[in-house]
């Protein structure tokens, strides 16, 4: 585990690939509280597969922040494989750049919404990276969503479906470190 950062009341600490025993129950009980109860859709249900691939990267990276001892929200990636990044194929032409950070997944429980923590677990995530650029999905569905990133440097450069059963997504692209 990486040394803790305070930001604004919350402890947000590092983890990485060797810490996913300690913290995956973690995560999988923060994006439940962040989907909510009434929330009973496929992909909570095929989550915690998703943390465990995504936790089986070696270079793995996650923060969660932390209110005292508890949780309130994460979010975690991990770098692309180098000259596989799908996501290339939506510009014309590609960037010159390479290395691109994966960037999976991000939940705050809802009373820590509305009050930076998103913002701060994505910066924090991302500061320092190797990766010059990163890449995420965002579900069409929730357009407010995909503004927020916006507002983070991230810039719509397409649609993909990834899964024949998942929602069809916003490809988001922003360079590293984010504006």
């Amino acid at each position: 585990m990486e040394p803790t950062v305070s930001a604004a009341g919350l402890d947000i600490r590092h983890f990485g690939h060797d810490d996913l025993a300690d913290i995956r129950q973690t995560i999988i009980d923060l994006h439940a509280a962040a989907a909510g109860p009434d929330r009973d859709d496929d992909f909570k249900k095929k989550f915690p597969w998703f943390v465990d691939h995504w936790g089986g990267h070696p270079e793995f990276s996650c923060v969660i922040a932390f209110d005292g001892d508890k949780a309130v929200g994460f979010a975690y990636g991990a770098p692309a494989n180098p000259g596989r990044e799908w996501w290339r194929e939506y510009l014309d032409p590609a960037p010159e750049k390479e290395l691109t950070f994966s960037y999976s997944e991000l939940a705050v429980i809802p009373e820590w919404r509305k009050q930076g923590v998103a913002e701060r677990l994505t910066r924090t995530l991302m500061a320092g990276r190797d990766e010059v650029l990163v890449v995420l999905l965002v579900d069409l569905e929730h357009p407010r969503v995909q503004a927020l990133y916006e507002t983070w440097g991230f810039r719509k450069v397409g649609e993909r479906q990834p899964f024949p059963d998942s929602p069809v997504y916003a490809v988001m692209l922003a360079e590293l470190p984010l504006s």
